[in-house]
């Protein structure tokens, strides 16, 4: 079975209906919700080819199927990520030039978010950790399903 488009998130199901459901999942590192064409197995052992048009990334949950009976949905594997919450706008300009210096990939998150704090997120690095340490900046590694996948910064100089 191929699929062209996905259906929907079952984020936007009503619990209730979400229950009567049989649920498959396909279950993905955040590595692969970027790409467009690809093959996987469900968790039941159901072969899948997904072709979709470009547009927006695989998110968690995201519909592959739905019918009356069974739903296949996405879900995503967590990322080792360093949670990075400078105290001051000073030490938050050092970070951001010494990652940026690096080419990583950052997500960034406000006070209402699931971290419940102003927060830089970036992929696990340990030349990354050892800069923090040794500036002192307040960081916790994590593993978490990012709502978007990091990204390879492509770049020249």
């Amino acid at each position: 079975m191929i699929i062209e488009q996905l259906v929907g998130n079952k984020r936007d199901i009503p619990v209730q209906e979400l229950e009567k459901l049989h649920e498959e999942k396909v279950v993905l590192p955040s590595s692969a919700l970027v790409k467009r064409i690809q093959r996987v197995t469900t968790d039941h052992g159901r072969e899948l080819g997904i072709r979709l048009a470009p547009g927006p990334d695989l998110c968690d949950g995201d519909i592959l199927l739905r019918n009356e009976k069974e739903i296949i949905t996405i879900s995503v594997l967590p990322t080792d990520v360093l949670v990075i919450a400078p105290t001051s706008i000073f030490e938050m300009g050092q970070v951001a030039h010494a990652l940026g210096n690096r080419h990583l990939q950052a997500q960034f998150f406000d006070a209402g978010s699931d971290y419940a704090a102003e927060v830089m997120v970036v992929q696990y690095d340990h030349t990354v950790e050892d800069f923090l340490k040794h500036h002192g900046t307040h960081y916790q590694r994590q593993e978490r399903v990012m709502p978007v996948p990091f990204r390879h910064a492509e770049h020249t100089h």
